[in-house]
């Protein structure tokens, strides 16, 4: 078995055991939205623009994203990607950049992935953000807000989003 493998499966069980606790500790903000954070993969933000959808059907601004990458070693470090060599054995996100996005507490998070990906899921789950939203196919127990779709629906999730958040009281029309 590679280090890798045994690295995926030692964080697995601890990203197990966190979501178990959330799950039991969990207190949802009432809080109106003004910043926002969105984690997705790398292939998802090539393909559609995330960051400037959300931010004009919202109506918010400054939007901070960032991307989940796998490692390559010819990649240089960026300010917007993260890769599972940023995560140690602990499960303790090592890159300075994308520990202090983890720390800023957003008054919404949205995980745009769709795929269950053990290293953006461990991030949204160690995200400070008071209320966070994503796809319902990925982890029941990451969201307090989940919209079935799909990924290249952006448009439709977008409005979906909008449409629930202003429901909550977290928006205005």
């Amino acid at each position: 078995m590679s280090f890798s493998k045994i690295k995926e499966t030692r964080l697995r069980k601890k990203f197990d055991k966190k979501v178990l606790q959330l799950a039991k500790n969990r207190t949802v903000s009432q809080k109106e939205i003004k910043t926002v954070g969105i984690l997705t993969t790398d292939a998802i933000s090539l393909k559609l623009d995330v960051q400037s959808k959300i931010e004009k059907v919202l109506g918010v601004r400054n939007i901070k994203i960032y991307n989940f990458k796998k490692y390559n070693k010819s990649d240089s470090v960026s300010f917007k990607h993260f890769s599972e060599k940023d995560i140690n054995w602990k499960g303790h996100f090592i890159q300075p950049n994308f520990k202090s996005f983890l720390e800023e507490p957003f008054d919404l998070l949205i995980g745009y992935f769709k795929e269950p990906n053990l290293y953006l899921q461990n991030a949204v789950l160690e995200s400070k953000a008071t209320f966070k939203a994503g796809f319902s196919d990925v982890n029941s127990k990451l969201y307090e807000l989940e919209i079935v779709e799909n990924t290249e629906h952006l448009d439709l999730f977008a409005a979906e989003l909008k449409k629930y958040l202003i429901i909550l009281k977290k928006l205005k029309n």
